[in-house]
């Protein structure tokens, strides 16, 4: 191949690129919340805690995951969980809900974000360091690449864990907790679901 020819392929190359890198950042993405309406193949339908309606289309080779209840004494310096919280006046950040992750899984998704489920919320995943109780609840210093921060659990705070489930747990009325792409045609596709088992409403 001639330099003008190896030139016009290399400008193609980086032109479908970027074209490829746009349209990936261009994918809004979502999280649903809310409950199991009804599952008809590969389209699930969910009422989301807004009362809006909710088609998620599941893309090929889509699975499922469990959330049940845990409780916040579950929680021991080592482990690696996922932990929603706000600022509070103490200077110290109150949790909203917890997800205290298995052994299996630690690593996922570590850092401190932003959160979409309350205002000024984020999500922190990171190791436990160390717990102070108080009257106020524990107190857990959490651990992670590039930082560390200090939450506070009050009473009566969500806490859950992570286990297996089946497509036959999307039943009406299951809590579930989906992350995906807004699609053109305002539904939305995700490739996993977690479902709330035994009653259990996925916090997250």
């Amino acid at each position: 191949m001639d330099r003008k020819r190896l030139i016009a392929a290399a400008l193609a190359f980086s032109v479908a690129a970027l074209a490829a890198l746009q349209s990936a950042e261009a994918a809004e993405r979502v999280r649903v919340r809310g409950t199991v309406e009804s599952l008809d193949g590969d389209m699930l339908k969910v009422k989301s805690r807004d009362g809006k309606d909710v088609t998620v289309a599941l893309k090929s080779g889509w699975n499922v995951g469990g959330v049940v209840q845990a409780a916040v004494t579950d929680i021991k310096p080592g482990d690696f969980v996922g932990i929603a919280s706000q600022p509070t006046d103490s200077g110290i950040n109150g949790a909203i809900e917890v997800v205290i992750f298995p052994a299996s899984m630690k690593g996922t998704g570590e850092g401190d974000r932003p959160w979409d489920s309350q205002p000024n919320s984020s999500m922190t995943n990171a190791t436990v360091a160390n717990a102070v109780t108080s009257v106020n609840g524990p107190t857990l210093t959490l651990t992670y690449k590039g930082g560390q921060r200090k939450i506070n659990i009050p009473k009566g705070t969500p806490v859950v864990t992570l286990t297996s489930a089946t497509k036959a747990d999307l039943k009406p009325g299951a809590g579930v907790f989906i992350t995906g792409e807004r699609n053109d045609d305002s539904t939305v596709s995700a490739d996993r679901v977690a479902v709330g088992l035994n009653g259990t409403m996925p916090p997250m």
